[in-house]
């Protein structure tokens, strides 16, 4: 049975990045395919391509080039928005949904939230310190960011087809014309399709997250037909990270249900 992960959007992100921690595991039971989305990780992004408005046509190739059906996703941040769009355009493809934060609208919390804020100081000016503040900003400990994490970020972060994959999505102006999207203000919003999401979904929120804050989830927990939530303390935005075991636990039991 195939299981789809895909990263999120940060400085130095990949696949491998965001769920190494997860592989040993969940390759027992599923197969498992992680893919770095146009312009991250290994793979490149064209001229004519942006990140985040072309990376569900490229996961629709990719499962239609493997002849995937049915598959089972887990979406960190991007990776969740991207599913849903997914899961909207080819509901075939999409048996079961995990999202990791980054699905719904900030209802009670300040837009852009705080790490989304640092991120896009990072572009601006791509430091080793805006990285560090912008890592500080996913966990909430601390000790999760390590110096090992900090110099593979960086050193990924600042490969020319990262700096323009990062700068196509958060650059200042960029930035402003996502968070257009996300309100409503030039078009519909992906937060207002959710409801035609019909295949079964697990939410799981950190609920000290900074970047996609715990309000984020209500919407879809409330208008997703098949939604459930699942909340970790004292966890960030990486519940994957800081709530290793406990991810775990509860994204196997929902992937391995039938139906």
């Amino acid at each position: 049975m195939p299981v789809v992960l895909l990263h999120g959007s940060g400085p130095g992100v990949s696949g491998w990045a965001n769920f190494n921690g997860q592989l040993a595991l969940f390759s027992q039971y599923f197969r498992c395919l992680v893919l770095d989305l146009p312009g991250f990780g290994r793979s490149e992004l064209g001229e004519d391509q942006h990140p985040m408005a072309d990376a569900a046509a490229a996961v629709i190739r990719f499962s239609d080039g493997l002849g995937l059906s049915g598959a089972r996703f887990v979406g960190n941040s991007m990776g969740a928005g991207v599913t849903a769009a997914v899961a909207l355009q080819r509901p075939d493809l999409v048996a079961r949904f995990v999202a990791i934060g980054g699905i719904g609208v900030n209802i009670f919390s300040s837009m852009p939230s705080e790490g989304m804020r640092l991120l896009v100081d990072f572009v601006e000016e791509p430091s080793r310190a805006n990285l560090i503040r912008w890592l500080y900003s996913m966990v909430h400990d601390p000790a999760f960011v390590t110096e090992e994490m900090i110099q593979s970020r960086f050193d990924r972060a600042t490969e020319p087809q990262a700096l323009e994959a990062m700068r196509r999505l958060y650059s200042r102006s960029a930035f402003a014309a996502i968070s257009r999207q996300m309100t409503g203000a030039d078009s519909t919003p992906q937060w207002a399709t959710l409801a035609k999401i019909t295949c079964p979904t697990l939410l799981v929120w950190g609920r000290d997250d900074r970047v996609s804050p715990i309000d984020m989830a209500l919407l879809p927990m409330r208008v997703m037909p098949r939604c459930e939530l699942h909340t970790f303390p004292d966890c960030g935005h990486w519940v994957m990270l800081e709530r290793k075991q406990e991810f775990e636990d509860v994204v196997l039991s929902f992937l391995s249900r039938a139906g």
